[in-house]
């Protein structure tokens, strides 16, 4: 029995400069709606490094698709392109300026790794660790048919008994 529905999101696009910082907004913000604030840098840094591979290594076409999902306490980052080759991990020099990308990764994440897609492509993946609080969505309000919402009680009916019209609505948290 699994005691927390997982959450998932995809986002599809073509691993260009301007779309990786497009996708690490949203990736940000959809951790930030998880209420897994504590893991967004590294996911992000994650998910730029494996973009950046796509834009700079994939062939035939730079089309991916990047993947987040939470389930239990871990937070796997996938990104899924069409080319089989598979990366390795370089030995960047001192001076280099690229070849560091999956070290980082390996560095910041708890586990990462890479599977072929049968002839069709690779996922490259990394997992990072939720703090048990965050694994959990706090219940947020919903004021409107099923509560009295953030308002004085007694509002209403002051306001109905001098004929005023009330103006009801629903707030969603």
């Amino acid at each position: 029995m699994i005691s927390e529905p997982s959450r998932h999101c995809t986002v599809e696009l073509q691993a260009l400069p301007s779309r990786i910082g497009q996708v690490r907004r949203i990736i940000s913000a959809q951790l930030r709606y998880w209420h897994l604030d504590p893991l967004i840098d590294h996911a992000a840094l994650g998910v730029t490094e494996l973009l950046t591979n796509v834009h700079r290594h994939a062939q035939p076409d730079k089309s991916c698709t990047v993947e987040v999902e939470l389930l239990l306490e871990r937070l796997t980052v996938s990104v899924h392109d069409h080319d089989p080759r598979l990366p390795t991990v370089r030995e960047a020099g001192a001076s280099s300026t690229s070849g560091r990308g999956l070290a980082l990764i390996a560095a910041v994440s708890e586990s990462w790794g890479v599977r072929p897609r049968g002839g069709a492509g690779k996922i490259v993946w990394f997992t990072l660790s939720a703090p048990p609080r965050c694994s959990v969505l706090p219940p947020h309000p919903v004021y409107g048919a099923t509560t009295d919402g953030p308002f004085e009680p007694d509002a209403f009916l002051h306001a109905e008994s001098h004929g005023a019209s009330v103006v009801r609505s629903v707030v969603l948290g």
